[in-house]
C-alpha cells in the first residue's frame, strides 16, 4: 500500500521531505496473568496494542540535523499519519526510542538513520 509520506508529521511539522521511509508497528502488551498453562494452552489478558512508527530519515545536511534532532532528543512529540491498518488519520502521543547516526567520512551529510516514535496510549 502506498502512503504519502507528507502526511507524516511531527510536532506539526511535516516530515516528508526527510524521510526515505516508514515501517509501522503494532505490538501488543500482555498483563502479567499471560503464558501457558501445563496443557500448553495460551491464556493471559491483552492490556492493548501500542504502535509504533519507525522512520528511516535519508541523509542530513547540518542544517537539517539541527531541525530533526531536537525533535527526538525532546521527552514526547506529536505523531500525526496515516495509519494504513485503520484506513485513517492519527494522531499520537510518543516517545522516541535511541536513536544513532554517523559520518563515514568528514563531509557535509551523515548517513541515512532511523529513529522509532512509540505510542504512549493503547491504540483505540
Amino acid at each position: 500500500m502506498f502512503i504519502e509520506k507528507d502526511s507524516i508529521k511531527i510536532n506539526g511539522i511535516s516530515m516528508g521531505q526527510y524521510l526515505l521511509s516508514a515501517k509501522y508497528e503494532y505490538n501488543k502488551l500482555w498483563g502479567s496473568d499471560t503464558g501457558r498453562n501445563l496443557a500448553g494452552k495460551f491464556t493471559g489478558t491483552l492490556v492493548g496494542i501500542f504502535p509504533k512508527v519507525i522512520l528511516t530519515f535519508r541523509k542530513l545536511t547540518i542544517a537539517e540535523m539541527n531541525i530533526i534532532a531536537p525533535i527526538l532528543d525532546s521527552a514526547n512529540q506529536t505523531l500525526t499519519y496515516y495509519d494504513p491498518s485503520t484506513n485513517a488519520t492519527k494522531t499520537l502521543s510518543t516517545y522516541t526510542g535511541d536513536w544513532n547516526y554517523e559520518n563515514h567520512e568528514i563531509v557535509t551529510k551523515n548517513e541515512s538513520f532511523e529513529c522509532s516514535f512509540i505510542s504512549r496510549e493503547r491504540r483505540r
